[in-house]
């Protein structure tokens, strides 16, 4: 189905034909004067250096040709610019075929491209903190705005579960009970199913060993020696490995799940290591890697580069792998396990010249065709209202599950003040809006730009918030309910069309701003999956949030006695509700019943 724009396009690059100009100057933009109109052209200024013509004089020509069935009011403006308003009927007509149409008339742009998005990229053994936070949620979205697009999305959670960590975690817990049968050499029995540590104690294992890397040259180097036998495989470091990753991913599953996040693989570091021993052989039979320093290094600088970039580093010059290796491995073992169409990797954008590096290296040393596409999406910080990388009152990192739980809290504090609710149902309803609140704050940003978190305007009922989007779906489900009680249903479908036979019909302002709002949504998806940008759909739902409350308090809904009239409007805030709940399930939340 074509976007509204694109239909009006069409229709003024046919006038512009018609009267002998190039179809190119009718391309039509949203107003940036809605007072004034609802789209406009500027085709005609443009037109005027090529025609030797002034412009106002093109618009005239053109708005003479111009169909008018479409449109209630097309006019040329001095100097040349064309204002368009649609005919509401026509617009009734459009939301109906949208109403009816699969995905709502949206076009999938990439059907049957197969995509891999990686995110998440926690390190086993570590909780979850906030600075997990931005790659979960955008990651998310991108991966279900992908799917709405029409691709195959692999969603890969990618774990940090093969570095130094692992030594220091194994050394640590040996000098805590070092008569475990993991540091026994002379143990040749089967080894225990159940971890020898919780993930507290895990958790609290991480730290202390990694602290003790720092300022202890001796445990520093067991720390080494132990990661360097894990990745040769010794048998008793191989079990404890694996009870490190048991006990991780089940605390990792539980606490992305908290915050609606789901990956299709639980892969990791270690899953590609198998890869880099042949992939480092091969960069350096065929010449692609050199010797500097005594490490091993992929040059990927190129003459159209406009500032000095360093060669990648696939070897260090004490033999060990880098994240540069893994990642190269990582890719290798996609291509062959999955042969992706494209790749999307949702980081922090501090990391850019690592993943240019890492991109350019994949292509150069022939990993993957050059064709291929390797997408970096950065984000930037959460940062405190003082600026900088937000924390906790002490200082110190804070924990996701107790930033989701302090969200929670916050907004249960809202539901239960002046509305009366159990208290059960309340905090259920909580969790809902409170992870609302989470994403939404966070995906209303352009994801390359830093933001401030502020608990009190992010949960706020009001304004710009995941609340307030969602406190407008459940009055939108409250005025069906109602009129469903009194009306009636079909089949559960409200049984009224748009338009219908009155095409003559007056309709109020508020009502044409909510059917335009509506119109758009083909093209605000569209634009959204192009540029892969979840903050445009935020400021849609926005909009739309704005577009309906306008029209909620400028027509009286449940006592309006034109029954086909309000039959319409029913009709034109299910299309709404619905296209509000496929916007907010992209962007990884839902709506509750009440609130």
């Amino acid at each position: 189905m074509n976007t509204l724009i694109d239909i009006i396009s069409k229709e003024l690059k046919q006038a512009f034909t018609d009267c002998g100009y190039d179809e190119k100057y009718g391309q039509v933009t949203v107003s940036n004067r809605p007072d004034l109109c609802q789209y406009q052209c500027n085709g005609a200024m443009a037109a005027a250096k090529e025609y030797k013509k002034a412009p106002i004089m093109i618009a005239n020509e053109v708005v003479e040709k111009v169909n008018k069935k479409l449109f209630s009011e097309v006019t040329a403006i001095a100097p040349g610019f064309i204002n368009i308003k649609v005919c509401p009927y026509y617009l009734t007509l459009y939301l109906e075929d949208m109403q009816h149409a699969k995905k709502y008339g949206y076009e999938e742009q990439a059907k049957g491209q197969k995509v891999i998005v990686d995110y998440g990229g926690p390190n086993v053994a570590k909780p979850l903190h906030i600075g997990h936070l931005r790659s979960a949620v955008i990651g998310e979205s991108v991966k279900r705005l992908c799917r709405f697009a029409g691709n195959e999305v692999i969603g890969d959670v990618h774990l940090g579960d093969w570095g130094l960590q692992m030594g220091q975690i194994i050394e640590e817990l040996r000098d805590r009970q070092p008569d475990l049968c993991y540091f026994d050499e002379n143990y040749t029995g089967e080894y225990p199913e159940e971890a020898p540590f919780t993930i507290s104690e895990l958790e609290e294992i991480y730290p202390a060993g990694s602290g003790k890397s720092k300022t202890d040259e001796v445990f520093k180097e067991r720390a080494q020696t132990a990661t360097a036998r894990l990745q040769e495989g010794y048998a008793p470091y191989i079990a404890l490995w694996k009870h490190i990753l048991n006990v991780s991913v089940a605390d990792l599953k539980k606490n992305y799940s908290n915050l609606n996040v789901n990956f299709d693989l639980w892969l990791g570091e270690s899953d590609a290591q198998v890869y880099i021993p042949a992939m480092i052989r091969e960069m350096e039979e065929k010449g692609y890697a050199r010797e500097s320093m005594g490490a091993l290094v992929v040059d990927i600088a190129e003459e159209t580069d406009t500032k000095e970039l360093p060669p990648c580093i696939v070897r260090k010059s004490d033999g060990a792998a880098l994240y540069e290796t893994t990642d190269l491995a990582t890719i290798i073992q996609r291509e062959k396990d999955y042969n992706p169409d494209r790749y999307i990797y949702v980081v922090d954008k501090r990391q850019e010249l690592h993943f240019i590096q890492v991109f350019r290296a994949a292509k150069k040393c022939g990993l993957l065709p050059t064709e291929k596409d390797l997408f970096f999406l950065g984000f930037g910080t959460v940062n405190g209202k003082d600026g900088k990388p937000f924390k906790t009152r002490e200082g110190g990192v804070m924990r996701l599950e107790n930033l989701i739980a302090g969200v929670n809290e916050e907004v249960f504090k809202k539901v239960m003040s002046g509305r009366e609710m159990a208290e059960e149902e309340a905090k259920e309803i909580s969790k809902l809006i409170g992870i609302a609140a989470l994403k939404y704050a966070d995906l209303s940003n352009q994801a390359s730009k830093d933001y401030i978190f502020d608990i009190d305007r992010f949960t706020s009922f009001e304004g710009n918030t995941g609340p307030y989007i969602l406190y407008t779906m459940v009055r939108i489900k409250s005025i069906l309910a109602k009129y469903a009680e009194t009306v009636g249903q079909a089949d559960g479908v409200i049984a009224h069309p748009f338009g219908g036979e009155n095409e003559s019909r007056e309709y109020g302002a508020a009502e044409i701003d909510l059917m335009l709002t509506a119109a758009k949504f083909n093209d605000v998806i569209a634009h959204a999956y192009q540029e892969m940008a979840p903050h445009k759909i935020c400021q849609y739902i926005y909009e739309m949030a704005n577009a309906f409350n306008g029209f909620y308090h400028a027509n009286k809904i449940m006592s309006e006695d034109d029954k086909h009239k309000q039959g319409e409007w029913i009709a034109l805030i299910t299309l709404v509700l619905h296209l509000l709940e496929t916007c907010i399930d992209i962007l990884g939340f839902e709506a509750p019943e009440r609130m």
